[in-house]
């Protein structure tokens, strides 16, 4: 009798077991900027692909049907779980091997205006195609052929423009014409229509020799020969040898812990692991549930805490390659109880002369989890819309301007108003500083929240916010996703916010600027009592939630 006890406890629990697992996992989320991007990672679930295809599936995708943002010509990160553990790749851009400190000065050592945004000096060479291949190589179940198909029919055959798609184009226009290649497919005669078709074939043909050749067609063959002579025309300094000599880095995920939950992202060059991790670590010295939502005194303590971390961005981060950074320091409970009692004796960081912002709200992201509790969170960019909005000749492929993310002179804003220093100044094969923040939190060891934004500078920020409000808030993803925003990052001295009450604006007593676009544009997924939920934020809208049950 007592055996049949034990025997039935057992039968239980694992009865119990079983169902609480299947609860999680007998589902599917992708989550994208871009509806049909978000069919094409479904259907690869559907057909029994893992995470892992459905995320090569998807970034191929936006790279034909958002060029603005995805891309073959940029770089990214990627963080992700497989078997209870965590795994990075770095393929963000790389520094040519001809550029130098100084190359955007002219001889008196002013900035030279425009030189590291459109001009054949601002990309760094790109990494994406090396990222998506090496994710194939270690985790893909299906062929690579397969899942770049969908890319090179979207390309090849065109797709239907959406409205805000077509006033985007529009509104780039003046850009695309100062390159024919891009000119040729981006603008329009009369300008672009809801529904009209874009049609990328150059595009579609590189597509066509990634998926037979893999990364060897982009870095060392005919995609390769292609770029490398439009750029040597043109006053480029790209080498054959920055090409083939580019390697992604595998990283060890940047972690740390807020509450009972465990934070992941990515380590430095992004700058957006170490900020989320230090920015929880500051507000875990305070009650923020005692605070009600987007109050005067909830905006302010937000503000100090951002003020806090991106001072610190703009000294110490940089490429780890080149620059010792004080990671261990940054993000240890210690250091964040010091800045969390200066915030209460109302101390902040000193601030300096900045410059506005100018505003672009580029780089995409995307979050997938299979039925099998696989999970990927993605980050890529050509950095501002469209990159340099330059196509290599015969290619389709439009590169980044991702060379302006460095320090071109200390203390010199970039395009997004930051301000960097001597960590991330331009030497050959490095990495630019990022604010690219592909975030897995989990609880339990699984992953509970999948998230991630574009916005430039705006995207730390952006990510934390959805933090606190999921794990603090306890706000279902459409609640946090209608919950505004505010952007604080030092310099310049000025609060970026959505919708805050007249009120609090008045006793902040600070400059504002309302964010007309939103800021940030989160893509998420969270674990829920019925399973996995996505939800694509409202803030842009062309993205697209599917679950796959």
């Amino acid at each position: 009798m007592k055996f049949l006890k034990i025997k039935m406890v057992f039968f239980t629990i694992f009865f119990v077991a079983c169902s609480e697992s299947n609860n999680f996992k007998d589902n599917g989320v992708v989550v994208t900027r871009h509806h049909l991007a978000s069919d094409v990672g479904a259907k690869i679930l559907k057909e029994g692909g893992n995470a892992f295809d459905s995320a090569i599936a998807v970034a191929f995708a936006l790279a034909v049907v958002n060029p603005s943002a995805g891309n073959l010509g940029g770089g990214g990160f990627v963080i992700y779980f497989k078997n209870n553990k965590l795994f990075t790749i770095d393929y963000r851009e790389k520094a040519p091997i001809r550029s130098s400190r100084d190359m955007f000065l002219n001889p008196e050592g002013d900035v030279v205006k425009g030189l590291s945004l459109e001009s054949y000096l601002a990309s760094g060479t790109p990494g994406t195609v090396a990222g998506l291949i090496q994710l194939h190589k270690d985790e893909a179940s299906m062929p690579l052929e397969k899942l770049i198909a969908p890319a090179v029919i979207l390309a090849t055959e065109g797709f239907k423009l959406s409205e805000f798609q077509a006033q985007y184009l529009n509104k780039y226009a003046k850009k695309f014409k100062k390159n024919k290649e891009a000119e040729k497919i981006f603008v329009k005669e009369g300008g672009w229509r809801k529904d009209d078709l874009l049609i990328q074939r150059d595009l579609g043909k590189s597509l066509s020799l990634i998926a037979k050749k893999g990364s060897k067609a982009f870095y060392d063959g005919d995609i390769t020969k292609k770029i490398l002579n439009d750029f040597k025309d043109n006053g480029g300094i790209f080498i054959k040898e920055d090409f083939s000599s580019y390697e992604i880095r595998k990283l060890e995920p940047l972690c740390g812990t807020y509450k009972s939950y465990e934070i992941c992202s990515m380590p430095p060059p992004s700058s957006g692991g170490v900020a989320i991790i230090q920015m929880l670590n500051i507000l875990e010295n305070f009650d923020v549930k005692n605070f009600s939502h987007s109050s005067l005194e909830y905006i302010f303590l937000l503000k100090n805490i951002m003020s806090f971390a991106y001072a610190d961005r703009s000294v110490f981060l940089g490429d780890p390659d080149y620059f010792n950074v004080p990671v261990d320091k940054l993000i240890s409970k210690n250091y964040a109880r010091k800045i969390a009692e200066k915030i209460k004796n109302k101390e902040t960081t000193k601030i300096q002369p900045g410059m506005l912002i100018k505003e672009s709200e580029e780089t995409t992201h995307f979050s997938i989890i299979d039925k099998w509790g696989n999970a990927v969170s993605n980050t890529y960019t050509l950095n501002g819309a469209y990159g340099s909005g330059i196509v290599a000749k015969g290619t389709g492929i439009l590169m980044n301007n991702e060379m302006d993310d460095f320090s071109q002179k200390p203390g010199y804003p970039n395009l997004y108003g930051l301000i960097g220093s001597e960590a991330n100044k331009i030497e050959p094969k490095k990495s630019p500083l990022s604010s690219m923040s592909p975030v897995i939190v989990s609880k339990d060891n699984m992953p509970y929240l999948i998230t991630g934004s574009p916005g430039g500078s705006t995207i730390i920020n952006s990510v934390f916010q959805e933090i606190i409000n999921i794990l603090d808030f306890e706000m279902s993803l459409e609640e946090s996703s209608n919950k505004n925003r505010i952007h604080y990052q030092w310099q310049p001295d000025i609060i970026f916010y959505e919708d805050l009450k007249p009120e609090v604006l008045k006793e902040l007593e600070y400059d504002f600027i309302l964010r007309k676009r939103k800021l940030g544009e989160i893509q998420s997924i969270l674990k829920t009592s019925e399973g996995y939920r996505g939800y694509s934020d409202l803030r842009r809208p062309d993205g697209k939630s599917i679950e796959i049950h």
